[in-house]
């Protein structure tokens, strides 16, 4: 199955979790429109040299669609801020 595209919609917020605070990111399924909540862990950030290459992508987890959506400097500003790993290509 092939990366589904759509519009940027990330947002960050910590989250309260026993011991301290975590990130949680706000994301969305262009497939199956389920809503959810992702760990630094589970979104990739590929920084490259043009806005074609900088992306973010991500599994669904409700539907197991992989999807790939732009990353503008405030999406790559949060989502480096949170922790996600980053893939910087030249």
């Amino acid at each position: 199955m092939s990366p589904t595209y759509g519009a940027p919609e990330v947002s960050a917020q910590a989250v309260r979790a026993g011991r301290g605070d975590r990130v949680a990111f706000k994301a969305s399924c262009p497939d199956c429109r389920a809503r959810f909540e992702l760990d630094a862990g589970a979104l990739r950030l590929a920084i490259g040299g043009s806005r074609r290459t900088t992306f973010y992508s991500f599994t669904c987890p409700e539907c197991g669609a992989p999807v790939r959506k732009p990353a503008g400097e405030r999406i790559v500003e949060l989502l480096t801020g949170g922790g996600v790993n980053t893939l910087r290509s030249v």
